[in-house]
C-alpha cells in the first residue's frame, strides 16, 4: 500500500516566489516642516484648539518677528515670537524662538492687566525632541501654573 503524502510547504521557496512587499515610507513629521510653516499651520491652530478645550474662546495668537519688549533685552536682535492674549486682553504671554527652531532654545514670559512682562524664563529646556503635542502641552501647563486656566 502506498501512502499519499502531501508535500509540506517550504517557507523559503514560497517567499522567494512572492514579490517582497514594498515598505511604506513614513510621511515626514509635522515638526520637520520649515519653522515658520510649522508654527503658522500646525502650532497656532492646535494651541487655539487646546484653549477651546479649556473653555477659553477669546484667545488671540499671533506669530511675529520682533525685538523682545523687555527692559535690558531690547538691544538683542529680533526673534520669532508667538504672542497670545485672552480674558479680554487681561492676560498675555509670549513664547520666544531666538534660533528659529522648535528643538533649540525657547523662552517664555507672561503678564496680566496690560503690564509689560518683567521676566523671561527658559521654556522646555529638558526636551530633546519637541513635538507639536509637547509644545501645546507645555504652553497650556505653563499658563495653568499661573492659575490662569484653572484653579488647582
Amino acid at each position: 500500500m502506498t501512502e499519499e503524502t502531501n508535500p509540506t510547504p517550504n517557507p523559503e521557496t514560497e517567499s522567494a516566489a512572492k514579490p517582497a512587499k514594498a515598505k511604506k515610507e513614513k510621511p515626514p513629521a509635522l515638526e520637520d516642516k520649515p519653522f515658520t510653516e510649522f508654527i503658522e499651520q500646525d502650532y497656532l491652530p492646535a494651541l487655539k484648539k487646546a484653549f477651546a478645550q479649556q473653555g477659553i474662546e477669546d484667545i488671540d495668537v499671533a506669530f511675529t518677528k520682533e525685538k523682545i519688549q523687555m527692559a535690558g533685552l531690547s538691544q538683542m536682535a529680533a526673534c520669532w515670537q508667538v504672542m497670545g492674549g485672552f480674558a479680554k486682553g487681561q492676560r498675555q504671554f509670549n513664547i520666544y524662538f531666538p534660533d528659529e527652531d522648535i528643538n533649540k532654545q525657547k523662552a517664555f514670559s507672561c503678564a496680566a492687566k496690560g503690564v509689560k512682562p518683567s521676566t523671561i524664563e527658559s521654556f522646555m529646556i529638558d526636551e530633546r525632541k519637541v513635538t507639536l503635542d509637547l509644545l501645546v502641552f507645555y504652553t497650556i501647563q505653563r499658563l495653568n501654573a499661573q492659575k490662569w486656566l484653572a484653579w488647582n
